[in-house]
Protein backbone atom coordinates (compact mmCIF):
# COMPACT_ATOMS: atom_id res chain seq x y z
CA UNK A 1 0.00 0.00 0.00
CA UNK A 2 1.34 3.80 -0.76
CA UNK A 3 1.55 6.08 1.91
CA UNK A 4 -0.47 9.09 1.12
CA UNK A 5 0.63 12.54 2.09
CA UNK A 6 -2.81 13.54 2.60
CA UNK A 7 -3.16 11.29 5.92
CA UNK A 8 -0.56 13.12 7.16
CA UNK A 9 -2.40 15.91 8.37
CA UNK A 10 -3.20 14.84 11.98
CA UNK A 11 0.59 14.05 12.15
CA UNK A 12 2.25 16.85 11.27
CA UNK A 13 0.44 19.61 11.05
CA UNK A 14 0.08 20.41 15.16
CA UNK A 15 3.92 20.58 16.03
CA UNK A 16 3.83 23.14 12.80
CA UNK A 17 0.33 25.11 13.66
CA UNK A 18 2.07 25.10 17.25
CA UNK A 19 5.26 26.68 15.78
CA UNK A 20 2.93 29.50 14.11
CA UNK A 21 1.20 30.04 17.45
CA UNK A 22 3.83 30.24 19.78
CA UNK A 23 5.31 32.93 17.07
CA UNK A 24 2.04 35.13 16.64
CA UNK A 25 1.41 34.87 20.62
CA UNK A 26 4.66 35.84 21.22
CA UNK A 27 4.52 39.03 19.48
CA UNK A 28 0.65 40.05 20.58
CA UNK A 29 2.34 39.12 24.30
CA UNK A 30 6.19 39.91 24.20
CA UNK A 31 7.07 40.70 26.35
CA UNK A 32 13.88 47.27 28.97
CA UNK A 33 13.78 45.59 31.78
CA UNK A 34 13.70 48.23 34.56
CA UNK A 35 13.38 48.54 38.43
CA UNK A 36 9.81 47.15 38.60
CA UNK A 37 9.45 43.55 37.87
CA UNK A 38 8.72 41.83 34.27
CA UNK A 39 7.86 44.82 31.69
CA UNK A 40 6.50 47.45 34.61
CA UNK A 41 8.19 50.77 34.49
CA UNK A 42 8.45 53.08 37.02
CA UNK A 43 10.47 55.80 35.05
CA UNK A 44 8.73 58.99 34.70
CA UNK A 45 10.20 60.64 37.51
CA UNK A 46 14.23 61.49 38.04
CA UNK A 47 13.30 62.91 41.84
CA UNK A 48 11.23 59.92 42.84
CA UNK A 49 14.39 57.41 41.17
CA UNK A 50 16.65 58.85 43.94
CA UNK A 51 14.63 57.95 46.49
CA UNK A 52 13.79 54.46 45.07
CA UNK A 53 10.64 55.37 44.74
CA UNK A 54 9.92 55.85 48.38
CA UNK A 55 7.34 58.12 48.96
CA UNK A 56 6.27 58.81 45.14
CA UNK A 57 3.48 59.78 45.64
CA UNK A 58 3.44 62.24 48.45
CA UNK A 59 6.63 63.80 48.49
CA UNK A 60 5.82 67.25 46.73
CA UNK A 61 6.96 69.29 44.08
CA UNK A 62 6.91 66.49 41.68
CA UNK A 63 4.60 67.14 38.51
CA UNK A 64 4.49 62.89 37.85
CA UNK A 65 2.41 62.51 40.42
CA UNK A 66 -0.52 63.53 37.80
CA UNK A 67 0.10 59.32 36.81
CA UNK A 68 1.28 58.57 40.07
CA UNK A 69 -1.09 59.77 41.76
CA UNK A 70 -3.91 62.76 41.38
CA UNK A 71 -4.63 63.37 44.32
CA UNK A 72 -1.28 65.05 45.34
CA UNK A 73 -1.95 67.66 42.48
CA UNK A 74 -3.21 69.60 45.29
CA UNK A 75 -0.28 70.24 46.69
CA UNK A 76 0.93 71.42 43.49
CA UNK A 77 0.38 75.40 44.16
CA UNK A 78 0.21 76.79 40.36
CA UNK A 79 1.37 75.76 36.46
CA UNK A 80 4.03 73.06 36.16
CA UNK A 81 5.59 71.76 33.36
CA UNK A 82 7.71 68.67 34.17
CA UNK A 83 10.32 66.65 31.38
CA UNK A 84 12.04 63.53 32.36
CA UNK A 85 13.77 60.99 30.79
CA UNK A 86 15.60 57.76 32.11
CA UNK A 87 18.65 55.83 30.30
CA UNK A 88 17.75 52.53 31.28
CA UNK A 89 20.94 49.87 30.73
CA UNK A 90 20.02 46.24 31.09
CA UNK A 91 21.99 43.38 30.83
CA UNK A 92 20.96 39.37 30.60
CA UNK A 93 23.77 36.51 29.89
CA UNK A 94 22.63 33.41 29.48
CA UNK A 95 24.89 29.68 30.72
CA UNK A 96 23.30 26.64 29.83
CA UNK A 97 22.83 24.10 27.19
CA UNK A 98 19.80 23.33 24.50
CA UNK A 99 18.08 20.17 23.16
CA UNK A 100 15.77 18.88 20.65
CA UNK A 101 12.68 16.76 20.77
CA UNK A 102 15.18 13.70 20.45
CA UNK A 103 17.54 14.85 22.87
CA UNK A 104 20.50 15.65 20.21
CA UNK A 105 22.70 18.91 21.48
CA UNK A 106 21.55 22.32 19.87
CA UNK A 107 24.07 24.00 18.30
CA UNK A 108 24.68 27.69 18.82
CA UNK A 109 26.80 30.63 21.23
CA UNK A 110 25.08 31.52 24.44
CA UNK A 111 23.28 34.37 22.76
CA UNK A 112 25.89 37.09 23.72
CA UNK A 113 24.20 40.00 26.14
CA UNK A 114 20.19 40.18 25.36
CA UNK A 115 20.06 43.41 27.08
CA UNK A 116 20.40 46.54 25.56
CA UNK A 117 20.27 50.65 26.45
CA UNK A 118 17.01 53.01 25.62
CA UNK A 119 15.89 55.64 26.81
CA UNK A 120 12.31 55.93 28.51
CA UNK A 121 10.96 59.58 27.93
CA UNK A 122 7.59 61.35 30.44
CA UNK A 123 6.37 64.84 30.59
CA UNK A 124 3.87 66.41 32.55
CA UNK A 125 1.91 69.04 33.25
CA UNK A 126 -0.08 70.57 36.20
CA UNK A 127 -2.38 73.67 36.45
CA UNK A 128 -4.22 75.24 39.40
CA UNK A 129 -7.59 75.79 38.37
CA UNK A 130 -8.53 77.38 41.90
CA UNK A 131 -8.05 76.68 45.72
CA UNK A 132 -9.99 72.88 45.40
CA UNK A 133 -9.47 72.12 41.73
CA UNK A 134 -6.29 71.15 39.97
CA UNK A 135 -6.01 69.21 36.59
CA UNK A 136 -2.83 67.71 34.28
CA UNK A 137 -2.14 66.13 31.58
CA UNK A 138 1.11 63.67 31.45
CA UNK A 139 2.68 61.21 28.76
CA UNK A 140 5.04 58.14 29.99
CA UNK A 141 5.41 54.72 29.22
CA UNK A 142 4.53 52.37 32.19
CA UNK A 143 5.22 49.04 29.89
CA UNK A 144 8.42 48.13 28.14
CA UNK A 145 10.21 45.70 27.63
CA UNK A 146 13.73 44.56 25.26
CA UNK A 147 15.43 41.77 24.81
CA UNK A 148 17.48 40.43 21.47
CA UNK A 149 20.28 37.65 20.90
CA UNK A 150 22.21 36.65 18.37
CA UNK A 151 20.50 34.88 15.77
CA UNK A 152 22.53 32.06 15.77
CA UNK A 153 22.04 31.18 19.58
CA UNK A 154 20.89 28.19 21.24
CA UNK A 155 18.07 28.94 22.55
CA UNK A 156 17.18 31.02 19.06
CA UNK A 157 13.43 28.90 18.68
CA UNK A 158 12.62 30.28 22.06
CA UNK A 159 13.59 33.97 21.33
CA UNK A 160 15.70 36.15 18.97
CA UNK A 161 13.79 39.34 19.90
CA UNK A 162 11.09 40.61 21.74
CA UNK A 163 10.33 44.25 21.98
CA UNK A 164 6.89 45.55 23.91
CA UNK A 165 5.52 48.99 24.48
CA UNK A 166 2.93 50.79 26.03
CA UNK A 167 2.56 54.21 25.78
CA UNK A 168 0.20 56.29 27.99
CA UNK A 169 -1.66 59.91 27.60
CA UNK A 170 -3.28 60.78 31.23
CA UNK A 171 -5.60 62.89 31.95
CA UNK A 172 -6.07 63.84 35.65
CA UNK A 173 -7.92 65.69 38.19
CA UNK A 174 -7.84 66.29 41.63
CA UNK A 175 -10.33 67.83 44.68
CA UNK A 176 -9.41 69.42 47.72
CA UNK A 177 -11.89 68.37 50.09
CA UNK A 178 -10.46 70.06 53.29
CA UNK A 179 -7.00 70.81 54.34
CA UNK A 180 -6.26 67.31 55.32
CA UNK A 181 -8.25 65.41 52.04
CA UNK A 182 -7.69 65.43 48.66
CA UNK A 183 -9.26 63.35 46.19
CA UNK A 184 -7.95 62.25 42.66
CA UNK A 185 -9.09 60.26 39.19
CA UNK A 186 -7.32 59.61 35.73
CA UNK A 187 -8.82 58.74 32.29
CA UNK A 188 -5.97 56.84 30.32
CA UNK A 189 -5.58 56.06 26.48
CA UNK A 190 -2.52 53.40 25.95
CA UNK A 191 -1.19 52.36 22.83
CA UNK A 192 0.80 48.95 23.16
CA UNK A 193 2.73 47.78 20.87
CA UNK A 194 4.54 44.51 20.09
CA UNK A 195 7.67 42.89 17.85
CA UNK A 196 9.12 39.19 18.18
CA UNK A 197 11.21 37.24 15.92
CA UNK A 198 12.29 33.53 16.52
CA UNK A 199 14.18 30.92 14.42
CA UNK A 200 11.62 28.02 12.99
CA UNK A 201 13.24 24.37 13.91
CA UNK A 202 11.90 22.66 10.54
CA UNK A 203 14.06 19.74 11.33
CA UNK A 204 11.72 19.26 14.30
CA UNK A 205 8.49 19.86 11.59
CA UNK A 206 10.47 17.57 9.12
CA UNK A 207 10.38 14.54 12.26
CA UNK A 208 6.60 15.40 12.91
CA UNK A 209 5.84 14.42 9.12
CA UNK A 210 8.43 11.51 8.93
CA UNK A 211 6.41 10.35 12.47
CA UNK A 212 3.01 10.58 10.14
CA UNK A 213 4.47 8.69 7.55
CA UNK A 214 5.46 6.14 10.36
CA UNK A 215 1.82 5.76 11.18
CA UNK A 216 0.26 5.46 7.98
CA UNK A 217 2.39 2.97 6.83
CA UNK A 218 1.78 1.19 10.46
CA UNK A 219 -1.78 1.76 9.65
CA UNK A 220 -1.25 -0.15 5.69
CA UNK A 221 0.50 -2.96 6.90
CA UNK A 222 -2.66 -3.98 9.48
CA UNK A 223 -5.08 -3.58 7.04
CA UNK A 224 -2.61 -6.17 4.41
CA UNK A 225 -2.28 -8.35 7.93
CA UNK A 226 -6.17 -8.03 8.73
CA UNK A 227 -6.94 -9.06 4.57
CA UNK A 228 -4.95 -11.85 5.14
CA UNK A 229 -6.32 -13.41 8.26
CA UNK A 230 -9.77 -12.53 6.47
CA UNK A 231 -8.31 -14.63 3.62
CA UNK A 232 -8.62 -12.17 1.21
CA UNK A 233 -5.20 -12.46 0.11
CA UNK A 234 -2.46 -15.26 0.21
CA UNK A 235 0.30 -14.74 3.01
CA UNK A 236 2.80 -14.73 0.60
CA UNK A 237 0.56 -12.00 -1.45
CA UNK A 238 0.61 -9.99 2.09
CA UNK A 239 4.18 -10.29 3.12
CA UNK A 240 5.02 -8.81 -0.55
CA UNK A 241 2.67 -5.87 -0.04
CA UNK A 242 3.84 -5.34 3.57
CA UNK A 243 7.61 -5.57 2.09
CA UNK A 244 6.56 -2.81 -0.65
CA UNK A 245 4.43 -0.80 2.04
CA UNK A 246 7.34 -0.24 4.26
CA UNK A 247 10.29 0.08 1.50
CA UNK A 248 7.90 2.94 0.18
CA UNK A 249 7.07 4.46 3.52
CA UNK A 250 11.26 4.47 4.93
CA UNK A 251 11.90 5.86 1.15
CA UNK A 252 9.36 8.70 1.90
CA UNK A 253 10.65 9.04 5.56
CA UNK A 254 14.11 9.26 3.61
CA UNK A 255 13.39 12.25 1.52
CA UNK A 256 11.78 14.92 3.99
CA UNK A 257 14.80 13.97 6.37
CA UNK A 258 17.25 15.14 3.75
CA UNK A 259 15.42 18.07 2.65
CA UNK A 260 14.78 19.27 6.68
CA UNK A 261 18.15 18.56 8.55
CA UNK A 262 19.01 19.52 11.76
CA UNK A 263 20.26 23.26 11.93
CA UNK A 264 19.02 24.35 8.73
CA UNK A 265 15.99 27.56 10.49
CA UNK A 266 13.38 29.19 9.06
CA UNK A 267 12.71 32.64 10.86
CA UNK A 268 9.19 34.48 12.05
CA UNK A 269 8.61 38.22 12.60
CA UNK A 270 5.30 39.42 14.23
CA UNK A 271 4.30 42.67 14.94
CA UNK A 272 1.04 43.69 16.88
CA UNK A 273 -0.63 46.70 18.39
CA UNK A 274 -3.81 48.04 19.86
CA UNK A 275 -5.48 51.30 22.04
CA UNK A 276 -7.11 51.12 24.55
CA UNK A 277 -8.67 53.04 28.10
CA UNK A 278 -7.83 52.69 31.30
CA UNK A 279 -8.53 54.97 34.93
CA UNK A 280 -7.59 55.39 38.31
CA UNK A 281 -8.03 56.67 41.60
CA UNK A 282 -6.22 58.38 44.53
CA UNK A 283 -6.28 59.88 47.97
CA UNK A 284 -4.18 61.81 50.07
CA UNK A 285 -4.42 62.41 53.84
CA UNK A 286 -2.94 64.93 56.09
CA UNK A 287 -2.94 63.79 59.32
CA UNK A 288 -0.57 66.40 60.37
CA UNK A 289 1.11 68.90 59.11
CA UNK A 290 4.52 67.26 58.36
CA UNK A 291 3.10 64.03 57.44
CA UNK A 292 0.77 62.66 54.19
CA UNK A 293 -0.47 59.65 53.49
CA UNK A 294 -1.13 58.66 49.50
CA UNK A 295 -3.12 56.27 48.02
CA UNK A 296 -3.30 54.87 44.29
CA UNK A 297 -5.15 52.72 42.37
CA UNK A 298 -4.46 51.75 38.59
CA UNK A 299 -6.76 49.52 36.92
CA UNK A 300 -5.72 46.98 34.24
CA UNK A 301 -6.27 47.93 31.05
CA UNK A 302 -7.05 44.46 28.31
CA UNK A 303 -5.94 45.02 24.74
CA UNK A 304 -7.23 43.44 21.83
CA UNK A 305 -4.29 43.20 20.54
CA UNK A 306 -4.07 42.27 16.06
CA UNK A 307 -0.85 41.30 14.87
CA UNK A 308 0.36 40.01 11.53
CA UNK A 309 3.21 37.38 11.19
CA UNK A 310 5.91 36.52 8.81
CA UNK A 311 7.63 33.64 7.72
CA UNK A 312 11.31 32.82 6.14
CA UNK A 313 11.32 29.24 5.39
CA UNK A 314 13.74 27.02 4.23
CA UNK A 315 14.68 25.75 0.30
CA UNK A 316 13.67 21.89 1.44
CA UNK A 317 10.91 23.33 3.27
CA UNK A 318 9.47 24.89 -0.23
CA UNK A 319 10.38 21.14 -1.51
CA UNK A 320 7.96 19.93 0.31
CA UNK A 321 5.32 22.82 -0.11
CA UNK A 322 5.93 22.00 -4.24
CA UNK A 323 4.67 18.13 -4.02
CA UNK A 324 1.20 18.80 -4.38
CA UNK A 325 -0.03 15.67 -2.44
CA UNK A 326 2.01 17.47 0.64
CA UNK A 327 1.31 21.11 0.40
CA UNK A 328 -2.50 20.35 1.92
CA UNK A 329 -1.40 18.64 4.98
CA UNK A 330 1.23 20.89 6.24
CA UNK A 331 1.16 24.86 6.81
CA UNK A 332 2.95 26.84 4.11
CA UNK A 333 3.73 29.24 7.09
CA UNK A 334 2.56 32.27 4.64
CA UNK A 335 1.76 35.98 6.05
CA UNK A 336 -1.12 35.32 8.43
CA UNK A 337 -3.05 37.98 10.80
CA UNK A 338 -3.68 36.86 14.53
CA UNK A 339 -5.36 37.96 17.32
CA UNK A 340 -5.07 38.00 21.14
CA UNK A 341 -6.05 39.43 24.42
CA UNK A 342 -2.94 41.37 26.37
CA UNK A 343 -4.27 42.49 30.27
CA UNK A 344 -1.67 44.87 31.39
CA UNK A 345 -1.77 44.76 35.21
CA UNK A 346 -3.67 46.76 37.58
CA UNK A 347 -1.30 48.36 40.08
CA UNK A 348 -2.18 49.81 44.23
CA UNK A 349 0.34 51.46 45.72
CA UNK A 350 0.30 52.79 49.56
CA UNK A 351 3.09 55.98 50.10
CA UNK A 352 3.95 57.91 53.37
CA UNK A 353 6.28 61.01 53.49
CA UNK A 354 7.11 62.92 56.83
CA UNK A 355 9.04 66.22 56.25
CA UNK A 356 11.14 67.92 58.36
CA UNK A 357 13.07 71.13 57.58
CA UNK A 358 16.46 69.71 56.99
CA UNK A 359 15.29 66.23 55.39
CA UNK A 360 12.47 64.24 54.21
CA UNK A 361 12.12 60.73 54.80
CA UNK A 362 9.59 57.86 52.67
CA UNK A 363 9.10 54.63 52.17
CA UNK A 364 6.38 52.84 49.47
CA UNK A 365 4.69 49.81 48.92
CA UNK A 366 3.12 48.64 45.67
CA UNK A 367 1.09 45.90 44.49
CA UNK A 368 0.80 44.70 40.86
CA UNK A 369 -1.50 42.13 39.62
CA UNK A 370 0.20 39.93 37.24
CA UNK A 371 -1.62 37.04 38.00
CA UNK A 372 -4.11 38.47 34.88
CA UNK A 373 -0.99 36.57 33.11
CA UNK A 374 -1.99 33.34 33.75
CA UNK A 375 -2.35 32.27 30.14
CA UNK A 376 -2.97 33.64 26.27
CA UNK A 377 -5.58 32.28 24.11
CA UNK A 378 -4.86 32.80 20.33
CA UNK A 379 -7.55 33.47 17.48
CA UNK A 380 -6.78 33.51 13.95
CA UNK A 381 -7.64 34.60 11.02
CA UNK A 382 -7.95 31.21 8.66
CA UNK A 383 -10.77 29.36 10.41
CA UNK A 384 -8.46 26.23 9.60
CA UNK A 385 -6.03 26.97 12.81
CA UNK A 386 -7.77 26.13 16.01
CA UNK A 387 -7.54 28.81 18.70
CA UNK A 388 -4.26 28.03 21.06
CA UNK A 389 -4.05 28.52 24.76
CA UNK A 390 -0.25 29.91 26.03
CA UNK A 391 -0.08 29.12 29.88
CA UNK A 392 1.90 31.63 31.56
CA UNK A 393 1.27 31.13 35.01
CA UNK A 394 2.75 34.52 36.45
CA UNK A 395 1.61 35.49 39.86
CA UNK A 396 0.90 38.48 41.63
CA UNK A 397 4.02 40.54 43.37
CA UNK A 398 5.30 43.19 45.46
CA UNK A 399 7.61 46.51 45.55
CA UNK A 400 8.45 47.72 48.71
CA UNK A 401 11.51 51.38 49.15
CA UNK A 402 12.45 53.41 51.58
CA UNK A 403 14.39 56.62 50.93
CA UNK A 404 14.81 60.37 51.52
CA UNK A 405 16.16 63.49 50.71
CA UNK A 406 18.62 66.21 52.47
CA UNK A 407 18.19 69.40 51.97
CA UNK A 408 21.91 70.97 52.23
CA UNK A 409 20.65 74.40 51.37
CA UNK A 410 17.69 76.06 49.65
CA UNK A 411 19.43 75.24 46.18
CA UNK A 412 20.85 71.75 46.51
CA UNK A 413 19.29 68.33 47.60
CA UNK A 414 20.66 65.42 48.41
CA UNK A 415 18.19 62.00 47.58
CA UNK A 416 18.96 58.43 48.54
CA UNK A 417 16.87 54.78 48.66
CA UNK A 418 16.72 51.54 48.33
CA UNK A 419 13.92 49.25 47.21
CA UNK A 420 13.23 44.89 46.93
CA UNK A 421 11.43 43.79 44.04
CA UNK A 422 9.64 40.54 43.52
CA UNK A 423 9.39 38.63 40.02
CA UNK A 424 6.54 36.93 38.92
CA UNK A 425 7.88 33.71 37.44
CA UNK A 426 10.23 31.52 38.59
CA UNK A 427 12.55 28.99 37.28
CA UNK A 428 9.69 26.73 36.47
CA UNK A 429 7.71 28.93 34.00
CA UNK A 430 11.21 31.74 33.02
CA UNK A 431 11.91 31.72 29.59
CA UNK A 432 14.33 33.81 27.78
CA UNK A 433 11.71 36.41 26.60
CA UNK A 434 11.59 37.91 30.21
CA UNK A 435 14.39 36.64 31.86
CA UNK A 436 13.39 38.35 35.43
CA UNK A 437 13.85 37.50 38.57
CA UNK A 438 13.98 39.44 42.28
CA UNK A 439 15.29 42.48 42.51
CA UNK A 440 17.33 44.96 45.09
CA UNK A 441 17.97 48.09 44.02
CA UNK A 442 20.52 51.19 44.94
CA UNK A 443 19.76 54.73 43.94
CA UNK A 444 21.02 58.82 44.88
CA UNK A 445 20.28 61.41 43.36
CA UNK A 446 20.86 65.35 43.62
CA UNK A 447 18.54 68.30 43.10
CA UNK A 448 19.55 71.93 41.82
CA UNK A 449 16.93 74.93 42.38
CA UNK A 450 18.52 77.40 40.17
CA UNK A 451 15.47 80.28 40.49
CA UNK A 452 11.68 80.00 41.69
CA UNK A 453 10.56 79.14 38.36
CA UNK A 454 13.25 76.44 37.59
CA UNK A 455 14.51 73.41 38.62
CA UNK A 456 16.78 70.39 37.92
CA UNK A 457 17.37 67.08 39.02
CA UNK A 458 19.69 63.72 38.20
CA UNK A 459 19.55 59.98 39.31
CA UNK A 460 21.35 56.99 39.05
CA UNK A 461 20.43 53.68 40.43
CA UNK A 462 21.97 50.10 39.75
CA UNK A 463 19.86 47.03 39.92
CA UNK A 464 21.19 43.82 41.72
CA UNK A 465 19.05 41.01 40.29
CA UNK A 466 18.52 37.49 41.82
CA UNK A 467 19.78 34.09 40.22
CA UNK A 468 17.57 33.67 37.38
CA UNK A 469 17.68 29.81 36.65
CA UNK A 470 15.57 28.03 33.47
CA UNK A 471 14.14 24.65 34.04
CA UNK A 472 14.24 23.36 30.46
CA UNK A 473 11.62 25.94 28.87
CA UNK A 474 10.39 24.59 25.94
CA UNK A 475 9.38 26.14 22.52
CA UNK A 476 6.73 25.61 20.46
CA UNK A 477 8.55 22.56 18.49
CA UNK A 478 9.56 21.33 22.00
CA UNK A 479 13.30 22.46 21.84
CA UNK A 480 14.43 22.46 25.34
CA UNK A 481 16.40 25.20 27.01
CA UNK A 482 17.91 24.80 30.20
CA UNK A 483 20.64 27.22 32.74
CA UNK A 484 20.42 30.32 33.94
CA UNK A 485 20.85 34.30 33.36
CA UNK A 486 23.44 36.86 35.16
CA UNK A 487 21.06 40.28 35.10
CA UNK A 488 21.61 43.36 36.44
CA UNK A 489 20.55 47.24 35.35
CA UNK A 490 21.65 50.60 35.33
CA UNK A 491 19.39 53.81 35.48
CA UNK A 492 20.52 56.86 34.72
CA UNK A 493 17.83 59.81 34.90
CA UNK A 494 17.81 63.60 34.89
CA UNK A 495 14.60 66.19 34.64
CA UNK A 496 13.90 69.63 34.00
CA UNK A 497 10.99 71.16 36.10
CA UNK A 498 9.50 74.62 35.51
CA UNK A 499 6.93 76.87 37.19
CA UNK A 500 4.79 79.33 35.28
Amino acid sequence: MHPSFRSLTGAARPLALAALSLAVAGALFAPTNADASAFQLKENSAKGLGRAFAGATTAGGDVSVVVNNPAAMSELDGTYFQADVTAINFSAKFKGSAHDVLGRPISGGNGGDAGTTLPVPAFAFSTKVNDRVNVGLAFDVPFGFQTEYDKDWMGRYDAVKTKLQSLDATLSASYKVNDQFSLGVSAIAERTSAELTNAINFNAVGLSIQQGIGAQTAAGVAQIQAAAQAGQITPAQAAAMIQAAVAQGQAAAAGVAAVTPQGVDGFARVKGDSWSWGWQLGGLWKPTANDRVGLNYRSRISHDIEGTANFTTTAGYDLLLANPQLASSIPAFQRTPGKARLTNPAVASLSYWHQEEKFGLGMDLAWTQWSVMRQLTLHYANPGQPDTSLPFNWRDTWYASVGGDYYVNSKLTLRAGVAVDQAPMNAGNRDARVPDAARRMATFGIGYKASEQLEFNASYAHIFVSHAGVNGASSSTKDVLAGSFDDYGNLLSLSVQYKF
